[in-house]
Formats: structure tokens, sequence, C-alpha cells
């Protein structure tokens, strides 16, 4: 298993991740199914380090991004210190390997290395399992929260609850 940054060679199984996870989505009847995203937006993470995938078996196991600034979702964080995990998709051949776990490890060392004080991630709408699971990956539960400026966002954060959650590290 090897964690590293994703490249423009890996844009096309990135975007078919994300399809398969909406699909996931849509079959367990979620409250929120992710949108498509624009290429754009993967090629400027890709572009600024920001994409990564897990490898096993020379096979990209999972994929996922960070920022630093998240002020829309996490408002009045601006001034935080904190790496913001997004858009976590699995490779349903890899699934129920816990790779959340695994990038929050990936993620501690990350912050550690780069003076960071939260992981930080989010999720809409009141799925419970998904919740249980980033607590048993780690994360405190913040709660629910209305957002109140979702201009630019992707289209699945409109009209939708928030929930966040955070690491908090020393």
């Amino acid at each position: 298993m090897t964690i590293l940054n994703s490249t423009s060679k890996d844009i096309e199984a990135i975007f078919k991740l994300y399809k398969i996870a909406s699909n996931y989505q849509k079959a367990k009847k979620t409250v929120v199914v992710w949108p498509d995203f624009e290429r754009q937006l993967v090629e400027s993470e890709i572009n600024e380090n920001r994409q990564y995938k897990l490898i096993i078996d020379n096979q990209i196991a999972c994929v996922w991004a960070i920022t630093f600034k998240d002020e829309q979702i996490w408002e009045g964080s601006q001034n935080d210190n904190a790496v913001y995990i997004h858009r976590i998709a699995t490779n349903p051949d890899f699934r129920g390997q816990n790779f959340v776990s695994i990038i929050v490890d990936w993620a501690k060392q990350y912050a550690l290395k780069n003076k960071i004080d939260y992981i930080r991630l989010d999720t809409l709408g009141n799925n419970t399992k998904l919740i249980d699971y980033y607590q048993q990956s780690g994360f405190d539960f913040l709660g629910f929260f209305n957002l109140k400026n979702t201009k630019g966002l992707p289209d699945h954060y409109h009209n939708e609850t928030a929930c966040l959650f955070q690491i908090k590290l020393n």
C-alpha cells in the first residue's frame, strides 16, 4: 500500500471513481448524491499537489483531495491552521478496508510535518452510518450546520445541512 500525489495521468480514473461513488449513493438512496465535478477543479488540485491516491497492487484503491482553507463550510475558520479532506472515493474492488482510518493516519503525519493543528472533513445530510464511521475513524462530530454562503461550492452543498468533523492535534 502506497500513498502518492495523483498525476494528470490519473484524471480519468479519478472521475471514474467519482461516478462509481455517485452511483453508489443513488443506489443507497442517500439524501445527498455527488454531482459531476468540474474537471478544472481536479486539474488544479493535481497541479497544486492536493489530490492523492492510495495504491494497492498497482491499482488506485482510493482517492481524496485536501485544501487548507474552507471558510464557506467552516465559517469562522479563516485563521485556523487546518487540513481539510474532501471527496474520498473508493474503488469498489477495495471496499471494506477502512481507508478513512488509513487517510487519518496519513493526515496526522502530514499535519505533524507541516505544523497543522486540525484535520477536518465534512459530509452532507443526516447519514448516520457515515457519521458513525467517521467517529470510529477518530473524528469528533461537531454537529449539523446550515451553510450561509454556498456560492461557488459544488451543487450538492446547496440547501443541505453540513456535518462537520475534526481531529484536534496537540
